[in-house]
């Protein structure tokens, strides 16, 4: 009686752990496209996005869901909004963990790395994009979707990596050059066509020098570190990273780069968001001369601008000009592409991801893409929406009126549309977030320093690599060399809990069924 009774113990403590051990990282099968869309079923689909707190966005937002659900009424999305794409990534990083992830997520390939580090987290859409039925342009759809060759190739390029297409574009920007004309003119310059580092670094000094003794003045303010840094190291053709995950960055052209920025922050030339504030702010004072932020931001940037965080009687009238991010070389001009990707999750139930898919496709339509791309300085990612004659005529009404067609905002746009080819992307892996941080953290780093009245040379720019290198893990990134295949990585504390305690129980079980069958053989021979 004691036997049985010691062995349902034990077993009830079997069960026990594997219950816990496993709870929470219930495995997802691959998806599987079903033969076709059940329409007797209601599917209840979530839809993570990104708006600026812009309210003409939540509105785009709305009407795409309504009308879809209009042609799909057993579909229902509900959206929830976001105005930081960090707090997105944030939050899908947990609920992966317990296996609540949205249906559908405004995200950055960057993020989706990581995001693959789970085990069929992400719906590879190769099959869903080529699908006769439900692929785009799909035989089957109820609405006039854009086929693959009607996406802008460069951007929809970007959202494949490790071999399979895990996103498909929704809207791209590049980063621009917000320039006060009148105030370069006044130093006695003419603004080139293209602008060179050492144009911008030689106007920034000169400003200082010049400035009155008590007038607020930062010559040239820079929005995203993590670009600004990325960007040169693309212009000087130095390393980066690998598509592997093996970090270049920490070199000695990035050390050169590092020093003279250093040499123009200690004469306040120069500063960055983090460390004075929004670019556009000081720039709309007349405060500062070069503002560089994205396209996306253009409808905040200007005198004129229709958003804008300053009091009106703190504005500047001048003339805003609109240029590229300063070069190296200007004949071989390279500027980031950016801007958000869409991606879907798996989910056990097949036809619910099919349903993700329709609403991810509705958002390629026209009628999304171009009321999107309006509301600030973006650009459709499909031919379709950018050939039509309606985005046609909106580019061509530039400074109509400040709030549909501000001028800054159409020039911002038509930059990136004429520059697409001299784009690029930096390479994706688990752990491209960290090191596209670290690009940043340099520079700011370097800033700080100046202002602490440090001396910034060889020594201490070693010393800031090494800071920012151990703060953001570099140098436990995993190199990727599974290409097309999902890292399961590291076994989890409690997995490993659970199997060693497993292998013991069964060790006792075995040791207590020895001791009691030489207790018997010990009786019988009595």
């Amino acid at each position: 009686m004691i036997k049985k009774k010691l062995l349902i113990l034990l077993l009830i403590f079997v069960t026990t752990l594997l219950s816990f051990g496993c709870h929470g990282s219930k495995k997802t099968s691959n998806f599987t496209i079903p033969e076709s869309f059940d329409t007797t079923r209601n599917y209840e689909i979530t839809f993570w996005a990104k708006n600026d707190s812009n309210i003409v966005q939540k509105n785009i937002y709305k009407k795409a869901i309504d009308d879809f659900q209009k042609l799909y009424p057993n579909i229902t999305i509900t959206i929830k909004n976001y105005s930081d794409y960090g707090k997105i990534y944030e939050d899908v990083i947990t609920n992966i963990s317990t296996g609540t992830t949205p249906n559908i997520c405004i995200t950055y390939p960057d993020h989706i790395a990581t995001y693959l580090t789970g085990n069929n987290i992400v719906v590879p859409l190769d099959d869903l994009i080529n699908n006769k039925k439900f692929g785009l342009g799909g035989s089957e759809l109820l609405f006039d979707s854009v086929s693959k060759d009607e996406l802008i190739e460069k951007f929809f390029d970007e959202c494949n990596f490790n071999g399979f297409y895990y996103a498909v574009p929704f809207m791209r920007s590049t980063e621009a050059c917000y320039v006060n004309k009148d105030y370069v003119e006044s130093l006695g310059y003419t603004l080139p066509d293209k602008l060179t580092w050492d144009f911008v670094w030689e106007v920034s000094e000169k400003a200082m020098l010049n400035k009155n003794p008590n007038q607020v003045l930062i010559p040239f303010i820079y929005k995203s570190t993590d670009n600004m840094m990325i960007q040169m190291i693309k212009q000087k053709g130095s390393g980066y990273s690998t598509k592997e995950g093996e970090v270049l960055i920490f070199n000695d052209t990035t050390k050169e780069l590092l020093n003279t920025i250093a040499s123009h922050a200690k004469n306040k030339c120069f500063s960055t968001f983090k460390i004075s504030s929004y670019p556009g702010n000081f720039f709309n004072a007349g405060q500062c001369i070069f503002a560089i932020d994205s396209t996306a931001g253009a409808t905040w940037i200007g005198t004129n601008a229709p958003l804008m965080d300053i009091p009106k009687e703190e504005v500047v009238e001048f003339e805003t000009v609109v240029k590229m991010i300063p070069q190296f070389d200007v004949d071989n001009p390279q500027m980031i592409s950016q801007g958000p990707s869409i991606c879907i999750f798996n989910k056990s139930d097949s036809q619910e991801v099919l349903a993700s898919w329709l609403f991810t496709q509705y958002l390629l339509t026209n009628d999304v893409q171009i009321a999107y791309s309006k509301t600030e300085g973006y650009a459709p990612v499909t031919k379709k929406a950018q050939n039509s004659l309606e985005y046609l005529d909106y580019l061509s009404r530039a400074g109509e009126n400040n709030q549909e067609y501000y001028g800054v905002k159409i020039a911002a746009t038509k930059l990136l549309l004429e520059n697409v080819r001299n784009t690029f992307v930096t390479p994706v892996f688990n752990g491209s977030v960290s090191l596209r941080d670290a690009s940043g953290e340099m520079i700011e780093e370097v800033v700080k320093a100046t202002n602490k009245k440090q001396v910034v040379d060889d020594e201490k720019i070693q010393e800031i690599f090494s800071k920012v290198s151990s703060l953001k893990k570099l140098d436990q990134i995993e190199k990727n060399t599974d290409v097309g295949a999902e890292k399961l990585g590291e076994l989890p504390k409690m997995s490993k809990i659970l199997l060693i305690s497993i292998v013991l129980i069964w060790v006792i079980i075995g040791s207590y069924a020895i001791c009691i069958k030489l207790k018997n053989v010990k009786e019988n021979k009595k």
